[in-house]
């Protein structure tokens, strides 16, 4: 794609990485076949290409963002499918997050959009304020139907008190900063595990099946002081100074443990957080006091699956006979090209492991995807929960926390992560879902 940015406008970093980005684009459309709101709404604006013609006009005119542009772009899942499609190497991911940030300082949204995001920046990132809002949500859930009925921004407050949890679980005995010792095994390495932000408070049980499964196999476990929520929710949002904040703390509180005892890698259980740990080292590269630290922790970043691939976990405790329908979350798959490790995991331990319809779509989830945009992640949900019950499971395994609470309210089958899954399998405790379910 040709452009005309003018020097001075490249002397911005990251319009310059724009630039380069654009210039790879060479319109062929071949994104368009597989990006889930131009499956859904047929408009070539609701499309990565439509999408990188509107964001090329705004940068390079150097203009403040326009209602037209924010519509399609706020339309954007990020669920980065067109970049596991594109020939030409198009990284759509950096270029849509710039035109986020774009978006952000240059527009002025109505105020009730302002207000529903700057609640979800406040609250999402942060355990104790969200574990405070799930419970105001759980008083108020019985009315989220009523909320959805006013339409405008009472439908997003429905769309929030619709994916609260009926229970919310207390607070996990291996949440605060801490070491977890191997068990029955010499020390055979040292890892982080990312505590994180709405999977601490959502489901506490995915991050200690994953220091069972870890100590279990004679790795020693750190949860590290400092540590907190990756970025993403606010990142997404184009809200780059929290994100890059956010950062910042992790990096320090990893690269504490990398210069002390050593880490030999950084494990993510939600793969959307993943996406974005193993981006630090593009998005702090401007920072001179972080940009060599943030390339080491991205490059020492493994989603759980990745590491527990190359561990040997012994011989499988139980005989589940289950016919598992394996979801590999958008971040997992288009976010991280990790397709082939939690399948094979799965299989290993003696699971029947179905691929679903239609597997490159989005669930709908997206980070606050299925806040913002209710009424078209709905739609995607359905869609996914359709495909998932063809092959007739007895259960649904993924490795990100937003797919679980999207795809949950939209079927009965129980879905577990695939971390919880394994380390039941390999001698842990049954996951409450497939107890409930009497799966266990």
């Amino acid at each position: 794609m040709q452009t005309n940015f003018s020097l001075a406008q490249l002397a911005d970093p990251d319009v310059a990485e724009s630039e380069k980005i654009l210039r790879k684009c060479v319109h062929c459309g071949f994104c368009t076949a597989t990006c889930p709101t131009f499956a859904l709404l047929g408009d070539e604006l609701d499309s990565p290409r439509g999408r990188i013609y509107l964001i090329k006009d705004m940068l390079e005119n150097d203009r403040p963002a326009d209602e037209k542009t924010v519509k399609h772009i706020d339309r954007c899942l990020s669920c980065l499918s067109c970049m596991t499609t594109c020939p030409s190497g198009v990284h759509y991911m950096h270029l849509v997050d710039h035109a986020r940030a774009h978006i952000e300082k240059t527009y002025k949204r109505p105020l009730s959009d302002r207000l529903v995001r700057e609640v979800l920046g406040f609250v999402l990132p942060y355990p104790g304020r969200f574990r405070l809002a799930l419970f105001g949500a759980f008083l108020a859930r019985p009315f989220a139907g009523v909320f959805k009925a006013l339409g405008g921004p009472m439908k997003r407050l429905g769309a929030m008190l619709e994916l609260a949890p009926s229970r919310i679980p207390g607070r996990s005995t291996m949440e605060a900063p801490g070491v977890f010792k191997p068990k029955g095994h010499e020390r055979k390495g040292r890892v982080t595990i990312l505590s994180g932000c709405a999977q601490t408070v959502l489901q506490p049980s995915i991050n200690e099946a994953t220091i069972r499964l870890l100590t279990r196999a004679g790795y020693e476990v750190v949860l590290p002081e400092g540590e907190g929520c990756c970025g993403a929710l606010v990142h997404h949002m184009g809200k780059e100074d929290q994100a890059l904040d956010d950062a910042r703390r992790n990096v320090d509180a990893w690269t504490r443990e990398i210069e002390g005892e050593g880490l030999d890698a950084i494990l993510i259980t939600a793969s959307g957080c993943g996406t974005t740990v193993k981006d630090y080292g593009f998005m702090l590269r401007e920072d001179p006091a972080y940009a060599e630290k943030a390339a080491r922790v991205s490059g020492l970043t493994k989603d759980i699956t990745e590491f527990l691939s190359g561990l040997e976990l012994g011989a499988p405790q139980r005989d589940g006979k289950l016919t598992v329908a394996y979801h590999s979350a958008c971040s997992m798959q288009h976010g991280q090209k990790i397709t082939r490790e939690p399948k094979a995991l799965l299989k290993a331990a003696g699971l029947e492991v179905k691929d679903i319809g239609e597997g490159h779509l989005c669930c709908g989830s997206a980070g606050t995807y299925n806040i913002l945009q209710p009424d078209i992640a709905r739609r995607l949900r359905d869609r996914k929960v359709a495909n998932i019950e063809k092959t007739k499971p007895h259960l649904i395994a993924t490795g990100n926390i937003g797919c679980m609470t999207q795809i949950g309210g939209g079927t009965d089958i129980p879905i577990v992560h695939t971390a919880e899954l394994l380390d039941w399998i390999y001698g842990g405790p049954a996951p409450k879902a497939l107890e409930k379910a009497g799966l266990a």
